[in-house]
């Protein structure tokens, strides 16, 4: 019988009442597995509508209840921390390591959140005139809304709502319709962790849910991960109506390679950070930039690498890397690999042709590697998200500096280099959100904020850290003079003395 996936509204399951459903495959077979519920606009309008509900008492609800009840869902994820990861690994392909690695960051923000009352401490300055004090204050939205992506069907919800309710706000999440399961399942664990109804809710669906969401009156903010197109898209419309806007597009992520480098590390990390999780993730690994004549030897390093990597189904516990999320994104991941020779790249790997052994049907492709890859090429201009890497050459680091900032994109970066020196020049020359130090992927911990550059964000928040909390709050500035209670009205005796 195939499993349904249905929406969560005021705190717990409600079916799916459109008569609309989306297929969710198991992207190792091939094989629908699932059916999710699409929301209609009456049904986005119910969720919005119990959060609303909700909020008039969650608004109000002391720091210590919201952080009682949070530290309850940190143990509740930690002890169902392999169940969401199989969820995860049967819908989106990834391996159970990856899938366990996505929970693990998820829990740095939900680590965040229970100690929100830190973050939202405001400020006093008294005496700023005679008997005058000024106090700066942050207070909840309202109802908040996620638009989240498949590659991280877990983490990235938890990157906004666990901040989100700890400031006060209620939530509306609208998940992937890929691989929807976990968010449920994550829902269910705020319930049991005693969350009140209505402060979280889950509907899922397709564009007429997003865009209701966008519109609907009721909600004050809307965060977003996915796409630099749909990045646009929601930042455009959702600022139309008056919402405040947090949305975190593609990438097209450099790693600079410097002559001096160690290029064993370097082609270690760049393998890890160009085919883990099978590429599907903005922080991937991309583009190598290698400065000077060590390009020939790097490229051998990571072919030899690369090629020992084990592709087979996420739930198996010897598989590396998993398939793809569906068949039209395999397709499309190919099509670069394909093109890339005519439009002037040297391929060094094709992993087009890839298959696994009883699992024909499943969306698998291979490791690719393309060399001397001309910045005209689609599969570099592309946010390819699969597991391709480019590499690209240049003769010195201002060649380099200049390729990487003309890239529309500005997520995250980073060099490889033993000179302290040119790390420095790197990390302040270049232009992108996020940089590494011989650190590929620099995903920041939680208490730092995440988020890029030019075609990488639209709004002016990144997300979580300090600009997730100030995202979720409004600052409000109050001023006070009270006279002093040594004037006190006739026949009023406080027992002050006069003393000003």
């Amino acid at each position: 019988m195939t499993k349904i996936v249905n929406h969560w509204i005021g705190g717990k399951t409600a079916e799916g009442a459109s008569g609309t459903y989306g297929p969710v495959t198991d992207p190792a077979t091939g094989e629908v597995t699932t059916k999710v519920a699409f929301a209609s606009v009456e049904e986005v309008d119910a969720a919005v509508a119990a959060a609303k509900e909700a909020y008039l008492s969650w608004g109000q609800s002391s720091l210590a209840t919201r952080t009682t009840i949070l530290f309850r869902f940190r143990a509740l994820l930690d002890a169902h921390r392999d169940e969401i990861a199989e969820l995860i690994t049967a819908e989106h392909g990834k391996v159970h390591s990856d899938a366990l690695g996505e929970v693990a960051r998820g829990l740095e923000i939900v680590d965040l959140a229970c100690g929100i009352s830190v973050q939202l401490k405001g400020e006093l300055s008294t005496q700023v005139a005679s008997r005058v004090d000024v106090a700066s204050i942050r207070q909840p939205l309202g109802v908040v809304a996620g638009i989240t992506p498949f590659n991280f069907p877990a983490m990235v919800p938890m990157w906004m709502f666990p901040l989100a309710i700890a400031c006060g706000n209620t939530f509306v999440l609208k998940p992937s319709e890929k691989d929807p399961s976990a968010s449920v399942r994550l829902a269910e664990l705020l319930s049991e962790a005693g969350l009140p109804d209505g402060v979280f809710n889950v509907v899922h669906g397709d564009k007429l849910a997003v865009d209701r969401l966008l519109a609907h009156p009721d909600v004050k903010a809307v965060s977003f991960v996915g796409s630099t197109p749909i990045a646009r898209y929601i930042h455009t419309t959702a600022s139309a109506n008056g919402k405040r806007v947090q949305a975190l597009g593609g990438a097209k992520n450099h790693m600079l390679v410097l002559p001096d480098a160690d290029l064993d590390a370097a082609a270690d990390a760049a393998v890890s950070a160009a085919y883990g999780s099978a590429g599907e993730r903005c922080m991937a690994i991309s583009a190598v930039v290698a400065v000077g004549a060590i390009g020939d030897t790097l490229v051998e390093k990571i072919r030899e690498r690369a090629e020992k990597i084990k592709i087979g189904p996420g739930n198996d516990p010897t598989s590396e890397m998993g398939p793809l999320i569906t068949k039209v994104h395999r397709d499309k991941v190919a099509s670069y690999v394909a093109g890339a020779a005519d439009e002037g790249a040297e391929v060094v790997l094709d992993g087009t042709g890839y298959t696994v052994g009883g699992h024909e049907n499943g969306h698998w492709i291979g490791i690719s590697l393309l060399d001397k890859v001309p910045v005209t090429a689609k599969a570099y201009q592309d946010e390819i998200f699969g597991p391709v890497l480019c590499v690209l050459r240049t003769e010195t680091y201002e060649e380099a500096l200049d390729l990487i900032n003309s890239s529309p994109f500005g997520n995250g970066t980073a060099i490889f280099t033993r000179d302290g020196g040119a790390a420095r020049r790197f990390q302040l020359e270049v232009e992108a959100g996020m940089v590494g130090v011989n650190v590929p992927i620099p995903v920041p911990v939680g208490y730092h904020s995440f988020g890029g550059w030019k075609d990488s964000l639209f709004g002016d928040h990144h997300i979580y850290g300090n600009d997730g909390t100030h995202f979720y709050t409004r600052g409000k500035v109050v001023t006070t003079r009270w006279p002093d209670p040594a004037d006190a009205p006739t026949g009023v005796d406080l027992g002050f003395p006069r003393n000003h």
